[in-house]
């Protein structure tokens, strides 16, 4: 079942989801728009089929610190990736940049280091991340702490659905960096706790999501505030209009640097399962998560909070360690069961879009769309949760 699916040839063979064909009860923002599944099917490609990349610097050539080289050496980077060797020189001379990539591409790093190299330069420089979910916040927040280990350098990590007291006071320190979502930091600084005058870099990351959650108003009056003479970074998966006109709006002559070799990683298989009538999603699930040695470490998403929630109880219920993450859940328990994901106490996470924008966890044997996403950059997200750094990664869409 499964594996017959990774066909290509089969594309044409698929008809349009019954849900699709008839007036529903549903919401209108429920139903999404129909993609064929014959998006949802792509063969990976080998390896060895790819030309590898070669990069034109070395992290040691870079014109940064010698103590962020040390670090880069601590961690075993091997050579940049295509987005850090072509956009971490130009960022280093103070260029604004627009980053298009796909996710997982180390695209976190190739803007942290030469900020990090800037102000270790300058004791005095400030510098915002902006970036759609408190999740990709605490994941950057961490990587900063981890290559900055030593250095004296100070942030602080400003995001909803946590108390606001410890990011006052934080904020009444002195800070490097400020990583938040765009809703918070307005909060923030509506209450004056934040100058954004002190500010003179600002990077806007996964930009397109932050477009798409309706944060654009809660952007403009971040941007509004910042200084006219500003050094300006801007990533996003995708380039549509409305990210052009983002462009244009933020930016100064930036440099382009596009390293998106297509929609979709070309390292993650992905395939679809049709659910034959009369057969429970749930059952089959379960078939497929007893595989344990191939399904060992599997990211499930589902459309609804309530439904997420659900599945994740049922899969209890039958003997498979899960846990979930939606927006009714506190940022702690969102936190409690990643943490558990990540550290491989559990098999099985199941997500809503919302809650696992922007996950960066390693391993990921597989992306379940248990239901279907509401939109196809929905669908790019969630796959691009696995696959990372290069390895293989597999995915895997339920039709009924």
């Amino acid at each position: 079942m499964y594996q017959k699916t990774f066909n290509n040839r089969s594309r044409g063979s698929f008809s349009r989801p019954k849900f699709n064909n008839h007036r529903t009860n549903r919401k209108p923002e429920n139903r999404g728009s129909f993609i064929h599944p014959s998006k949802f099917v792509n063969k990976a490609v080998e390896i060895a089929d790819e030309v590898a990349y070669a990069s034109k610097h070395r992290f040691e050539d870079f014109a940064i610190a010698q103590a962020l080289k040390n670090t880069i050496a601590t961690k075993k980077y091997g050579a940049p990736t295509p987005i850090q060797d072509q956009a971490i020189p130009h960022i280093l001379m103070g260029k604004d940049v627009v980053g298009i990539a796909n996710t997982g591409t180390g695209k976190t790093a190739a803007f942290l280091i030469p900020l990090i190299n800037k102000v270790l330069g300058d004791a005095k420089e400030q510098v915002l991340i902006i970036v759609p979910t408190r999740e990709l916040a605490i994941q950057i927040d961490q990587e900063l702490r981890d290559f900055t280990r030593g250095m004296r350098l100070f942030s602080v990590c400003a995001v909803g659905g946590t108390s606001i007291g410890p990011q006052l006071s934080a904020l009444r320190h002195k800070n490097n960096f400020v990583i938040g979502t765009p809703g918070r930091l307005k909060d923030l600084i509506e209450r004056k706790a934040m100058s954004l005058a002190a500010f003179q870099t600002v990077v806007l990351d996964e930009a397109d999501r932050m477009l798409d959650m309706g944060f654009i108003n809660d952007m403009r009056y971040v941007m509004k505030g910042m200084p006219a003479n500003r050094h300006t970074l801007f990533f996003s998966a995708t380039l549509s209009r409305e990210i052009e006109g983002l462009i244009s709006e933020f930016l100064k002559d930036p440099v382009r640097v596009s390293v998106k070799t297509g929609d979709t990683a070309k390292n993650v298989d992905q395939a679809v399962d049709k659910i034959a009538p009369g057969t429970q999603k749930v059952d089959v699930l379960h078939t497929l998560l007893a595989q344990k040695e191939e399904f060992n470490k599997v990211l499930v998403f589902g459309r609804t909070k309530h439904g997420v929630e659900k599945l994740s109880k049922m899969l209890v219920a039958r003997g498979v360690a899960s846990e979930s993450i939606h927006g009714n859940k506190s940022h702690s328990q969102r936190q409690r069961a990643l943490s558990k994901f990540k550290d491989n106490h559990v098999q099985v996470l199941v997500a809503t879009d919302v809650a696992a924008r922007g996950l960066d966890i390693s391993q990921v044997s597989h992306v379940i769309n248990y239901d279907l996403p509401m939109t196809y950059e929905d669908y790019v997200h969630r796959i691009g949760r696995t696959g990372r750094g290069g390895s293989r990664g597999k995915a895997l869409t339920f039709i009924e």
